[in-house]
């Protein structure tokens, strides 16, 4: 073949290549406005391939602290375990209390009958996290609030979440 062949034979395949893939254009094409405000529903932070994702249930009951950790102590429903979510929080974590300040420091504290010092790093990322979370929706803190966590074999020194 000659040089010229092979030389036209190029500029043909870039001019199909380039001719167009069958997309046709069309007008600008609009979406509803972006949401904006406060975020409605009760914050979980699960786990999605072990890194912590911010999930947002239906608020079907108060979204305090406490309510937040029974629910994130029960762990993720049918359809988000289908989605891959899943927790390393123990289910026998529940029943929680929260406490605020009570050192004066204005750390939260959550008490809980469990374990604390065995839970994993990612279970209690998950904790610190919906606790820091659901405070800042109610009023009580900011998102970057130090938790600590106690438990039946002692404490986890207060830190804040690590995605605030």
């Amino acid at each position: 073949m000659t040089r010229r062949a092979l030389l036209a034979g190029g500029v043909l395949l870039t001019l199909l290549a380039t001719g167009g893939c069958g997309v046709r254009p069309s007008e600008v094409i609009t979406g509803r406005p972006a949401v904006s405000g406060p975020s409605r529903g009760i914050g979980l932070y699960l786990l999605a391939e072990g890194e912590l994702v911010l999930v947002l249930r239906p608020a079907s009951a108060d979204a305090s602290p406490a309510n937040a950790l029974a629910l994130l102590a029960a762990g993720p429903l049918g359809y988000e375990r289908g989605q891959g979510l899943t927790s390393e929080v123990p289910a026998g974590l529940d029943p929680v209390t929260l406490t605020s300040g009570a050192n004066g420091s204005g750390d939260l504290t959550v008490r809980t009958t469990g374990a604390a010092r065995s839970l994993s790093s990612r279970a209690a990322d998950q904790i610190i996290c919906t606790v820091a979370y659901a405070a800042a929706q109610v009023g009580l803190a900011g998102n970057s609030t130090p938790v600590a966590i106690v438990g039946s074999d002692g404490a986890r020194p207060a830190r804040p979440c690590p995605l605030s």
